[in-house]
């Protein structure tokens, strides 16, 4: 019970990272337009995304394009794309693999054993996924933060952290949470069933010691 628990508490914080990543791979927030200095009414927003940038202004709708070219992003978000392309890819692998191996799958005919390597493979899926996706989240929120207190740059050029950030950070920890989980039910099991397999040693009792003493006398008897 207790182990069926634990493999589908992993599933679902394993899923709640995997719609966590394809939500922030698609959302335009990576990047929002700061108001400082003299900017205090503010009539546009602007978003930088993966795929495409939009403005919103005020009273008008929001307005979006597609990048035309990868060649006008940064290279950072260039990088990014690829990298959280992967992330969604093993993360789906994950959890699909998952469920393979939980308790309460029977689509294959498998052993406990080999359901629990399956479940070790997804649970190191899931730990590659989160760490895949913390690179291009952390690589962007540095740049976008050294951008901001650089003097260099122009302020209409500057801007802060986007929501996809932050949903990108708490993603990934959902899936190196979701690994862990995964991992520590495989090693509890390989523990469980070592302790299963190691037999008590029986020593002899006094009648069966007794037993054997007689029956040593009477083999010596029918020799003399």
């Amino acid at each position: 019970m207790v182990g069926g628990a634990l493999q589908i508490a992993g599933l679902l914080v394993g899923g709640i990272g995997m719609i966590g990543t394809f939500t922030v791979t698609g959302m335009p927030q990576w990047r929002v337009s700061a108001f400082i200095e003299n900017n205090i009414i503010v009539f546009e927003t602007i978003w930088e995304g993966l795929w495409m940038h939009c403005i919103r202004q005020a009273n008008i709708r929001m307005q979006c394009k597609v990048y035309d070219s990868v060649l006008a992003l940064s290279p950072d978000l260039q990088a990014s794309r690829g990298l959280m392309c992967a992330g969604s890819v093993l993360s789906f692998l994950a959890f699909i693999v998952a469920i393979i191996g939980m308790k309460c799958t029977r689509c294959v005919q498998s052993s406990w054993q080999a359901k629990g390597y399956i479940i070790l493979m997804a649970g190191l899926l899931f730990i590659l996924s989160g760490a895949v996706e913390l690179i291009p989240v952390c690589w962007v929120a540095n740049t976008i933060i050294s951008d901001f207190y650089n003097p260099v740059v122009n302020v209409a050029q500057k801007r802060e952290l986007g929501e996809a950030l932050y949903l990108g950070w708490a993603a990934a920890f959902c899936l190196i949470a979701a690994g862990a989980i995964f991992c520590c039910f495989c090693h509890c099991c390989e523990k469980t069933r070592s302790y299963g397999y190691s037999t008590p040693t029986h020593y002899p009792t006094d009648h069966q010691h007794l037993h054997r003493k007689a029956e040593s006398s009477y083999s010596k008897s029918q020799y003399v």
